[in-house]
């Protein structure tokens, strides 16, 4: 995989060992649902590693479970509604302690991961990492199911993968000198790289079906709104929407041509662009009142990633009422914004998902 140097941190990693525990039957026509990623996708892994990149407090979880499961947000996360939609119970995290029945899938994201390694390194649960988990799990299907009906079964499957966020962020927070050696092109052709090399690594494993959602206007969350100077007019962090630019471009054309390539593979991709442009237009249409500054922090657009007090900032501030803003925290959506991305992920049209919609993905 590329390799890249990125020297200042923010997190603390000690690895945790887990005894895997795969199913002993495995029920018709069961299709399963694996997911890979960062704080968007996980689920608590984070809980389960000494870093203090997590959401295992008050108030996160306020909204639907009533406690802090370790999900970034006041409540569900995308990929918790798609599994409700196709008839699956809360995937779990990977790290999660106990037998683990593996019919239903498992998830393996980490808040502050990469597709880089060097991004956050050592303090999270890095793509190669949980690349390595999924290997494990097939394996263990393998030995309990056998190779025929093991790849029958991972082949079914539904794969969703959000990464890369955190690498194109991290060297504007942390005054990192990378892109006096690299150019944006080069350093976004290192994570496609890593990302597409992992996605073929799945395949190889049965993998047939994967489910992304492009970056869109990423440099206009209010942990990056904030660090524009003197920004009054919720002005964007341009930089870092070229790169998530650049990003879907080159992801899309990897992914049609892995269409191309590998025996049966299928993609479906959220293009989010259209949804923020009308949601920042009409955000009463989508039922927020809120969309530039986020629920749950501190300083401008509470922006300042002090929610709950946990993550070196002791004081922030608390909206009454989540529902009504697009952003729970500093980098991370509401509970009922994620629902409304999932229902597009899972049903919206082609122009929105790409060739297919998770739907279809779970019908075929």
């Amino acid at each position: 995989m590329a390799s890249l140097r990125l020297f200042l941190c923010f997190f603390l990693f000690t690895a945790s060992s887990v005894n895997i525990v795969c199913s002993r039957s495995l029920p018709k026509d069961r299709i399963a649902l694996f997911v890979f990623g960062d704080s968007v996708y996980d689920p608590g892994n984070n809980n389960y590693i000494d870093t203090i990149a997590r959401a295992n407090y008050y108030p996160y979880g306020e909204t639907f479970f009533k406690y802090p499961t370790g999900r970034f947000s006041d409540g569900r996360l995308i990929q918790d509604f798609i599994a409700e939609y196709a008839n699956l119970p809360l995937i779990p995290p990977y790290l999660q302690p106990g037998n683990h029945e593996f019919t239903t899938g498992v998830n393996f994201a980490s808040a502050g991961a990469g597709a880089l390694s060097e991004t956050n390194q050592g303090f999270v649960i890095d793509l190669k990492t949980q690349l390595s988990y999924f290997k494990k799990v097939a394996k263990q299907l393998r030995q309990e199911l056998g190779d025929a009906e093991a790849m029958a079964f991972l082949s079914k499957a539904v794969y969703l993968i959000n990464i890369g966020s955190n690498d194109y962020v991290l060297p504007f927070i942390s005054n990192s000198t990378v892109f006096q050696y690299f150019s944006k092109q080069q350093y976004v052709g290192m994570v496609i790289g890593n990302l597409t090399e992992t996605i073929k690594e799945i395949h190889m494993e049965g993998g047939r079906k994967f489910g992304f959602r492009n970056f869109g206007s990423m440099g206009c969350i209010p942990l990056l709104k904030a660090l524009v100077p003197g920004n009054t007019t919720g002005s964007c962090f341009e930089q870092v929407n070229e790169l998530a630019k650049l990003h879907d471009a080159a992801l899309t054309e990897a992914l049609k041509e892995m269409e191309i390539k590998l025996e049966q593979f299928k993609y479906s991709m959220h293009h989010l662009n259209i949804y923020l442009s009308e949601l920042t237009k009409n955000p009463g249409r989508f039922g927020f009142k809120e969309v530039n500054k986020a629920c749950c922090g501190s300083g401008p657009y509470r922006g300042i990633s002090s929610c709950g007090g946990r993550m070196g900032v002791t004081e922030y501030e608390l909206c009454s009422d989540p529902t009504q803003y697009f952003y729970f925290d500093s980098s991370h959506v509401s509970e009922k914004a994620n629902k409304q991305i999932a229902q597009l992920m899972w049903s919206g049209p082609p122009n929105i998902t790409g060739p297919y919609n998770l739907k279809a993905f779970f019908q075929l």
